[in-house]
């Protein structure tokens, strides 16, 4: 994403920390502020919101080579309203809101580094928006392997199915007239 030198690089990867999570895990809670952004680097994580009736509702998947945070709450300093989902074993890097910070400041790119990440969540976030109301289900279902590949050997159903906003009978129905 930027330009960074090795001396740049060892002093911020040597204040991240690699973490292995359990499928199931979670991450973050919601009512808590988030100090910390997540690198994937192998592994699947589900973006939740739980309602006042207790169902889970999927706003988002992230898998490899993918930033995941409630970024908002992150940069605002507020509690989170998301939990973060292991969905299987999955490995990262927790870079502590200190080190960004050291990096916006210190790093030759970092404000160039932090513009992209903004961008890359905007795109994340409105990118399912969006094709909630410009696609029909149909077209969601076919569209959803260009954004995560294998996602339907990855993900249970369900899971799928809320994150379209559809009943796992819907979805059953679409994966029928694909075949």
């Amino acid at each position: 994403m930027i330009a960074i030198s090795d001396k740049e690089l060892e002093y911020f990867l040597s204040h991240c920390l690699e973490k292995r999570f359990k499928k199931n895990e979670i991450l973050s809670k919601p009512l808590i502020t988030p100090n910390e952004i997540f690198f994937i680097q192998k592994g699947m994580i589900r973006v939740l919101i739980t309602d006042e009736e207790g169902v889970e509702h999927t706003i988002h998947f992230a898998q490899e080579n993918q930033f995941i945070a409630d970024y908002s709450a992150f940069m605002l300093k507020r509690p989170s309203v998301y939990s973060l989902q292991t969905l299987e074993d999955t490995f990262v890097i927790v870079m502590p809101k200190s080190i960004i910070e050291w990096g916006y400041q210190e790093l030759q790119e970092g404000d160039k580094l932090g513009r992209l990440i903004a961008e890359y969540y905007f795109i994340y976030q409105d990118t399912p928006i969006k094709n909630m109301f410009a696609l029909t289900p149909k077209e969601r279902y076919d569209s959803i392997t260009e954004v995560f590949p294998n996602i339907h050997n990855r993900v249970p159903q369900h899971m799928i199915a809320s994150y379209w906003g559809i009943t796992p009978v819907h979805l059953s129905r679409l994966k029928n007239q694909r075949k």
